[in-house]
């Protein structure tokens, strides 16, 4: 289950941190005491399932209900609780994953002399998601969305500084050198090759693609690269264009968007009718993540 939730900057807070909105004006304290609040708070706006689990007694309601008010969570989270499992049920484990990304931390007003940073505020924006993530799904009561078959990081060869933050007091300062499109475009083909060549894929208009949007560049150059279609980057594209650049939760979003659309045009899978695609990301570093993915039928 993928959930999407997203957190603007009002004028109400602006006006209330108004050094928020020069350049380099100190404000890390009013940053700080906004995203503390706010980032739990619309992580947990993405949460709309519990799975609890305990051979520690049986009681009505139970633990899933105790946790759901312990945690404040909204009152029709769906619960489902598992007694009397045992030791073995760690086969079937579900791990709930909440993103959640506030650019409060990194707003700040306009400088002529440090372009990058107005880039940045352009770009990225405010969003929450979550999903489950388990093995051996329980038949009629999960339904997979895609599957995770191989995973792989590595660090782009003379990368450093490409793309950086510090936490300063005028907040977290972050710097996007102008090579990074190319950077990621050069090393993308490997990161591929090393993911897909077991599978016997190397046409990648053959899979589909869950691109995390750093930005029109990045996406430019890698399509440019690749020999890739245009509606190969559309989920991405989409995204980016609706809510700008989330950071971690950006790629989650994509997820869903595709999920979707799959089922609205009645494709056979929920990877926009293919079976194999990739999940594809970058941060500092430059740091690559590379995930394949198997996706299920709708």
């Amino acid at each position: 289950m993928i959930k999407k939730r997203y957190m603007y900057l009002t004028e109400e807070m602006l006006k209330e941190n108004p050094n928020m909105c020069a350049y380099m004006a100190p404000s890390l304290d009013a940053r700080q005491d906004m995203v503390v609040v706010e980032v739990p708070r619309l992580g947990k706006e993405a949460i709309t399932h519990l799975i609890f689990c305990t051979t520690s007694g049986v009681d009505m309601p139970g633990a899933d209900y105790r946790l759901t008010k312990l945690l404040g969570l909204r009152p029709y989270v769906k619960r489902y609780m598992m007694y009397q499992q045992g030791c073995f049920n760690n086969k079937g484990a579900r791990v709930l994953v909440v993103c959640s990304e506030i650019t409060a931390v990194t707003f700040r007003g306009p400088s002529e002399t440090h372009l990058d940073s107005l880039v940045g505020q352009a770009l990225f924006g405010d969003g929450a998601a979550a999903l489950i993530v388990g093995s051996d799904p329980l038949p009629e009561i999960e339904k997979p969305i895609f599957e995770l078959v191989w995973t792989a990081q590595t660090l782009a060869p003379d990368s450093e500084g490409a793309i950086d933050g510090h936490l300063r007091e005028v907040g977290l300062t972050f710097h996007l050198l102008k090579d990074v499109p190319s950077i990621v475009s050069k090393n993308i083909n490997k990161a591929l090759t090393e993911a897909f060549d077991p599978l016997g894929i190397s046409d990648y208009n053959s899979i589909f693609w869950i691109a995390h949007p750093g930005g029109p560049a990045i996406l430019d150059q890698v399509e440019e690269k690749l020999n890739l279609k245009p509606e190969k980057m559309k989920a991405t594209r989409d995204v980016l264009s609706n809510y700008g650049n989330m950071s971690s939760a950006c790629v989650l979003f994509i997820l869903d968007e595709m999920r979707k659309k799959s089922v609205e045009e009645g494709l056979k899978t929920t990877g926009e009718g293919f079976e194999w695609g990739v999940l594809f990301g970058f941060g500092p570093g430059l740091t690559i993540e590379t995930v394949v993915l198997h996706s299920v039928a709708t």
